[in-house]
């Protein structure tokens, strides 16, 4: 599959579209507000064993982050784990999903514009 040069020059603007629509500037915000209660728990909060915290960031970036994780297996184990695969991983999938999620809003719009006849 190629894109076009016309295509192509539509992209950035077909994504901060996507990006700049309500129900992704709501996922995006869940998932900041997600990171900050994660990083306040690990940095400030003793526990007597290990937080759970850092699991809502993965549920919140399921199911792309595990797409991610696959791929990061099948590279060796030290790659997985690390955190300069994981973090990327975990801001990619929630990009991905906010871009998706603003694509898909975007096209029941037009489902429902198209649906109606023009002059009604």
């Amino acid at each position: 599959m190629t894109i076009r040069f016309s295509n192509a020059r539509r992209l950035p603007g077909l994504v901060r579209t996507a990006v700049a629509g309500p129900a992704s500037l709501a996922y995006l915000g869940v998932v900041v507000a997600t990171a900050v209660f994660v990083a306040v728990d690990t940095l400030f909060v003793h526990h007597e064993d290990a937080s759970l915290a850092g699991v809502w960031l993965f549920l919140l970036a399921a199911p792309t982050v595990f797409l991610f994780l696959i791929a990061g297996s099948l590279l060796g184990d030290g790659v997985a784990g690390s955190a300069w695969f994981l973090y990327p991983s975990l801001v990619v999938s929630v990009l991905v999903q906010a871009v998706a999620l603003g694509l898909f809003v975007r096209l029941l719009r037009a489902e429902g514009h198209a649906a109606r006849p023009h002059g009604a």
